[in-house]
């Protein structure tokens, strides 16, 4: 699951979007750009957006355009806009699964290859993957995410290695030994398939994104400890209604003493159960197969550029000011969004906001990207629909099952 959904949850500010940006009120004749993103609601992309229209000395100011919450209306409402051309849309809040689906409808601008690279020096290679499709960089990389397992000291030592061990250790623990993680029929579980199946070693897609992989043994591994998770005692009674928010909200009751989820977790069990929080720590994913390190899906936001904008070469320099080192540091310590500049993640400021720096960082440079093809909203379908609810997957039938619905989704005309 992307972050853009998540922030909500711990922001300390109302919105405050649709408002022009400036210490003084701007001129008539300068540019306005347009800024097309989530509604983050710490105040860290209006204070970003503020900073890059005073340090452009007049060459453009930044207007904020609030996205709705949810990232499906996010992409539903930008493919809308930008499929009838508006060119209102300068500068785009993109989540990292839609970089293939823009670049091939010809909705966002490849970035020029002069300052391409400025853009990639010193970031997550994970991340600068994510905004790269056929070779060319397509967006900047801003903000990023993924998840860790959470566990409580206090009833578990030494963190499980895997999954099995995992399930195995709750289910000792019994009442309190619940495991929270995402299993509705949504793009979260997309996301739990996703992470497992790599861990195993398996890919949804072939190189190139058009053809089906999902090879038998890693597939067959991945759905195995879907299935035996969610019919293990240790399983939440809801797991097949859960998202990330239901996960953080049960695990803050101090019933559970495992969750897979993201980064968001932390600062809301500090501020709504600091019973809880108390004994919260953090470990890497658990690894599906022993010995092999878990792979992890990865998400954030890049900024692209809109395809129509009346003002692209503005557009360009405001989106590299943007993502900045200045204004991802913002963005992690007021807004808890984690940066893609590796650096970052040493700095005093931004170690203070994540005390689980070390172990993101490591779990970042390994993650792996959901499938990159323009056609990911009907793949995505295609799993959630075929492996839901887990209880009921036959990890030996659902092999094939699987691979046929990916291979519809390939040959379909993609969903607005």
């Amino acid at each position: 699951m992307s972050s853009v959904k998540l922030t909500t949850a711990f922001g300390l500010l109302g919105g405050v979007f649709g408002i022009l940006l400036g210490c003084t009120e701007p001129g008539p004749d300068i540019p306005r750009l347009s800024w097309y993103v989530f509604d983050e609601p710490s105040g860290a992309f209006v204070q970003a957006a503020q900073r890059c229209g005073e340090v452009s000395q007049g060459r453009y100011r930044i207007e904020l355009v609030p996205l709705p919450a949810d990232a499906d209306q996010q992409r539903e409402q930008l493919v809308r806009r930008l499929a009838a051309r508006d060119a209102d849309i300068d500068i785009i809040g993109m989540d990292v699964i839609w970089t293939a689906e823009f670049a091939e409808a010809g909705w966002v601008l490849p970035w020029p290859e002069e300052t391409a690279d400025q853009v990639r020096r010193g970031r997550l290679t994970s991340a600068v993957d994510s905004a790269t499709y056929r070779q060319r960089l397509w967006a900047a990389p801003f903000t990023t995410n993924t998840q860790l397992l959470w566990y409580r000291r206090d009833r578990v030592d030494v963190p499980p290695r895997t999954w099995d061990e995992m399930i195995a250790r709750a289910e000792v623990l019994g009442g309190s030994g619940a495991i929270q993680a995402q299993g509705e029929r949504y793009e979260g579980l997309t996301v739990f398939f996703v992470s497992l199946l790599a861990s195993a070693g398996g890919s949804v897609l072939g190189p190139g994104g058009q053809t089906v992989s999902l090879e038998e043994a890693p597939t067959r591994r991945a759905l195995e400890v879907m299935q035996r998770l969610a019919t293990s005692p240790a399983a939440d009674p809801s797991l097949a209604n859960a998202r990330e928010d239901q996960a953080r909200l049960a695990f803050e009751t101090g019933d559970s003493s495992f969750m897979i989820n993201y980064t968001y977790v932390w600062p809301s069990a500090n501020a709504n159960a600091p019973h809880v929080a108390e004994h919260m720590a953090w470990a890497r994913w658990p690894a599906v197969i022993e010995g092999r390190p878990s792979r992890v899906t990865i998400g954030g936001i890049n900024l692209g550029i809109g395809a129509h904008s009346r003002h692209p070469e503005l557009a360009f320099a405001a989106a590299t000011c943007l993502v900045a080192a200045a204004n991802q540091r913002l963005a992690a310590t007021l807004g808890g969004l984690p940066p893609t500049t590796t650096a970052l993640y040493d700095d005093p400021q931004v170690r203070e906001t994540f005390p689980f720096s070390a172990q993101l960082r490591a779990t970042l440079r390994d993650a792996v990207q959901r499938p990159q093809t323009p056609l990911y909203a009907d793949v995505s379908l295609a799993i959630s629909h075929t492996l839901h609810p887990m209880r009921n997957i036959d990890p030996e039938a659902d092999v094939t099952r699987l691979r046929a619905a990916v291979k519809r989704a390939l040959h379909s005309e993609g969903l607005l």
